[in-house]
């Protein structure tokens, strides 16, 4: 079912050779092998599909994610490439494929079971509408998180349900196409399956159901045994139904002496559902934001969050040069930008949010910005960052231009939340005194609330003048570069002398240090050989020294000398000390627990680690030719602020760079994730540090968005709190960044180690357009426990009732190929013509038209017409013609068109008749 190359891309993720479907970290391999079988045969097709349409060749030299975003950007760019949001895309949907075994162990629909299959099918119907309306309104990581559920689901029919033992081997296209009926569905009261004493027997299914074709699915009993008399049970020792008669079970979940050939067929059939699933997405989106909800794109996504109040002229003039400088800088090569971002505040307004992937369009949208009104009082500053958080993808890096405190001071915690969720960078370019006088005392906060986002975030918080901006901005052409990675950032406060050594291999270019604190602060910087430069040089042998307001930044040179560096600073005021660099070396992490059930596995934390536990993550390293080419050695967690607080984790390697941590003595305070290894290729030393602060909580939140909200229908959310610390009070806040109203209590009695339950209640407005993306924070604070707070970010889509289920039709009018000549090389020099008409009937109307196979010329009517005309005209040695029509859903619909004689020449003969175009869904399509 798949290519090679998409099985060799594979290898990255598969560390076992058996396939199975469990959940992540739940068994010999997982859903996850399945998953990213179809996922990387699908954007292999698509980057190969780009690469022809450029011109170019896609030729990955390897099965690294480097290495195959490298040849999918496009071989002739300059500059390194990351695979790492890629990869971090890919371990989005594998994480919300294997929650569903946690989040709906016991809902029958999710899995196809107790032969739900109408409920089931509603389930992948609903959320691949909810996919297309994600990905039409650019909110990639809902679409993407949707996707891996949906996935799930589907994959399940196949193991769960008794279509292998019927005989089947194609995917059942009813599953994903609401305009076929799902037949020959066995009843309630239809006995299906024959006793298994052992529990493994070859084909449990009574004869009469194998030979009328009656689809069934096993029953599974999480808390009771009981099941319709007759009927199949799901099986495994956590189905208490399997011991009720008939016993056993049909799941082919994993494989065992006596399903192992239905395994296999089961394994094939869901990988192929799979692939036909992403078709239709990658058709309904098409191919380039398809690529972009995969990862696949250059650089971080540039992103200003600039305050226009009266005061901010100066400083909007230097992010609009700052802007102009990254796109003409940087355009070509692989550090271009994939998208812009901008959002304005002030006060009272904060946004809209504007987002494209167009640099002349950004350089327009930011030419318009002007700075208005107000003074610099304090401004809605946290407001225009949360919508920049909600709004941008995850790892994004975020500048923030004011010249004044923050007045919604109150968003602080959902700001720290947004930003450990997205592990997004936040620097703040500060241009005034942080102290100016405010309209109350309660107004708003001061500059050192931005110094503490900046430093959770990694960023950076930047305080000069105005007549100094200009030069401070070079941070943003620094970090707006692909393959940055961290190398060490610590902060002290009150401010010491210390020595920080820190590791530069082969890999690393581009070496950075930023320092920012009083201008009293001293350093000296000394290399590998022993050769320094202090403070007061700058230019000496190690770099360039730029000092602007409280940075400065040493730019070590190009010919930085391999090994271990220190660098020693004093200084009696708090100050912060960061080191970057490009290189492919990277890695990303999460934060895991362990959960129970018939297929257990491991769940992503949404929230902080629990206190008085064992923090557990799961670590995913990339190399310059993949994880081969990275040893280990260790990884801890470290303080940002303390010296001596570092905790070393016991390491579990799950296979191709995949490695469970175990840290049993959790640092109090901030910390950080901190990886040390060697690089195979260069054979040297390596360090990279992860940028987002965490801390433990005793205070647990959970809630889980089971389905997307209907606009003006109020959405239901459960949640759940608990403990670990002293029974008592717990406040509860939650804020949406659409501000769409929500009812839920204000506080909660929690008892020590039980959770309480409550429900919050989102009303999207009936005007909210399908496909919005809304960004939930919810928080619970103890009142018992001092600050000790958690919270949860989830994301819920609102998605119209999808009404309109039929594709696009076409009709051919008209084919004139008469003069094509059978004698293949005399074909260059005459042309064939086609024509057809396009209707939508009372649909939603057709969006959008592209030619998918030939050659040629096509054109056609406008859109908005009841009938679509188009034409294609194109060489004879170009005689098969493919279109594609996609109508305001998301349905789509092929025209497919040859001129080619079964001999494979060209003919003056139609293979379908004349007036027929074959019209298919991306369902029906051969696989």
């Amino acid at each position: 079912m798949t290519s090679g190359l998409g099985l060799v891309l594979l290898a990255f993720i598969l560390s076992e050779p058996t396939v199975a479907f469990v959940p992540i970290g739940g068994g010999s391999s997982s859903h996850v092998s399945i998953t990213g079988t179809a996922l990387l045969q699908k954007v292999s097709d698509t980057c190969r599909a780009v690469a022809d349409a450029a011109g170019h060749e896609f030729k990955p030299t390897g099965s690294s994610p480097e290495e195959l975003v490298r040849a999918c950007l496009g071989p002739t760019a300059t500059g390194e490439v990351s695979g790492a949001k890629f990869h971090s895309a890919l371990q989005e949907i594998y994480v919300q494929n294997g929650l569903v075994d946690r989040d709906f162990v016991n809902s029958a629909p999710h899995h196809f079971n107790s032969e739900a299959f109408v409920e089931g099918r509603t389930l992948i119907l609903e959320g691949v509408a909810s996919i297309k309306a994600n990905i039409r309104n650019e909110n990639f990581q809902a679409a993407r998180e949707t996707l891996g559920r949906v996935l799930h689901t589907l994959q399940d029919f196949y193991s769960h349900s008794n279509w292998v033992e019927l005989g089947y081997t194609e995917p059942y296209s009813a599953l994903i196409r609401p305009d076929l009926p799902l037949e020959n569905l066995a009843d309630v009261g239809t006995a299906t399956c024959a006793d298994c004493a052992s529990g493994s027997c070859p084909n449990q299914i009574l004869p009469n159901i194998l030979r009328e074709k009656k689809l069934t699915s096993g029953y599974i009993g999480i808390f009771s045994a009981a099941k319709p008399k007759g009927k199949c049970s799901h099986g495994g020792a956590g189905d208490l139904s399997s011991s009720a008669f008939p016993r056993g079970g049909i799941s082919k979940d994993e494989p065992h002496a006596g399903n192992l050939a239905f395994h296999k067929v089961a394994v094939s059939v869901a990988t192929a559902a799979s692939l036909q699933l992403l078709e239709d997405i990658r058709l309904a989106a098409g191919d380039n934001d398809f690529l972009r909800m995969m990862g696949i794109a250059r650089s971080s996504v540039v992103c200003f969050v600039i305050d226009t109040t009266g005061s901010m002229s100066d400083d909007i003039e230097q992010a609009r040069t700052v802007v102009y400088q990254i796109i003409d800088s940087k355009k070509g090569t692989q550090d271009e930008p994939s998208e812009y971002i901008l959002v304005p505040f002030n006060d009272p307004d904060f946004g809209p949010m504007i987002r494209t992937t167009d640099a002349e369009k950004m350089k327009g949208e930011i030419s318009k910005i002007t700075a208005t009104g107000g003074g610099d009082f304090p401004e809605l500053c946290l407001s225009g960052l949360q919508l920049a958080l909600t709004g941008a993808p995850s790892s994004s890096h975020i500048y923030v231009f004011t010249d004044a405190t923050a007045k919604d001071i109150h968003l602080k915690d959902t700001i720290v939340a947004l930003i450990r969720s997205t592990k997004s960078t936040v620097s703040f370019f500060m241009t005034g005194s942080g102290g100016r006088r405010r309209r109350s005392l309660s107004a708003g906060g001061s500059f050192n609330d931005y110094k503490d986002l900046a430093l959770a975030s990694g960023g950076q918080a930047i305080q000069v003048s105005k007549s100094q901006l200009p030069e401070a901005t070079d941070v943003i052409l620094d970090t707006s570069t692909s393959a940055l990675v961290t190398v060490i950032q610590r902060a002290r406060n009150p401010g010491k002398q210390e020595t920080f050594p820190f590791i530069v291999e082969r890999s690393l270019t581009n070496v950075t240090i930023y320092i920012t604190g009083a201008p009293s602060l001293t350093f000296k910087l000394t290399d590998p050989t022993g050769r320094n430069q202090t403070h007061s040089e700058v230019s000496g042998e190690l770099g360039v020294v730029q000092t602007v307001g409280n940075l400065r930044r040493i730019r070590l040179h190009a010919d930085t000398q391999m090994g271990k560096w220190q660098i020693n600073i004093n200084s009696n005021q708090p100050y912060t000390l960061k080191v970057t660099g490009q290189s492919t070396i990277t890695f990303i992490y999460d934060f895991v627990e362990k959960f129970a059930g018939p297929h257990p596995g491991y769940a992503v934390l949404t929230g902080r680690p629990h206190a008085g536990q064992q923090a557990t993550l799961m670590v995913s390293v990339m190399g310059q030719k993949g994880p081969s080419s990275i040893t280990v050695r260790a990884v801890g967690l470290v303080t940002v602020s303390d010296a001596n607080a570092v905790s070393n984790g016991t390491t579990t390697d799950m296979g191709d760079g995949n490695i469970l941590v175990t840290v049993d003595a959790v640092p109090s305070g901030e910390f950080v994730v901190l990886l040390e290894g060697t690089d195979e290729v260069s054979k040297s030393e390596f360090q990279r540090q992860s940028t987002t602060q965490m801390s433990v909580s005793n205070v647990n939140i959970q809630a889980v968005v089971d389905s997307s909200a209907e606009p003006g229908i109020p959405f239901e959310l459960p949640f759940s709190v608990m403990t670990h610390g002293p029974s008592g009070l717990c406040t509860i806040s939650a804020r949406n960044d659409r501000k769409f109203p929500m009812l839920f209590p204000d506080s909660l009695h929690l008892t020590s180690g039980q959770y309480s339950n409550a429900t919050l209640t989102i009303t999207p407005p009936e005007s909210t357009l399908s496909g919005t993306d809304v960004t939930l924070t919810m928080d619970a604070k103890s009142a018992s426990s001092g600050a000790d707070s958690n919270y949860v970010v989830l994301r819920l889509s609102v998605v119209k009732k999808i009404t309109d289920f039929t594709p696009p039709v076409w009709e051919v009018v008209s084919v004139l190929d008469d003069s094509c000549p059978r004698d293949v090389s005399k074909c260059a020099s005459v042309h064939w013509e086609l024509s057809a008409n396009l209707t939508d009937g009372n649909g939603t109307g057709i969006e959008s038209i592209s030619l998918r196979q030939g050659d040629g010329t096509f054109s056609y009517t406008p859109l908005n017409a009841t009938i679509i005309q188009t034409s294609y005209n194109a060489s004879c040695c170009s005689p098969i013609v493919e279109f594609i029509a996609v109508d305001g859903v998301g349905n789509v619909g092929k025209c497919y068109h040859s001129i080619v004689r079964s001999t494979g020449s060209p003919s003056l003969s139609l293979a379908p008749p004349l007036w027929l175009c074959l019209l298919v869904l991306f369902f029906t399509m051969t696989t």
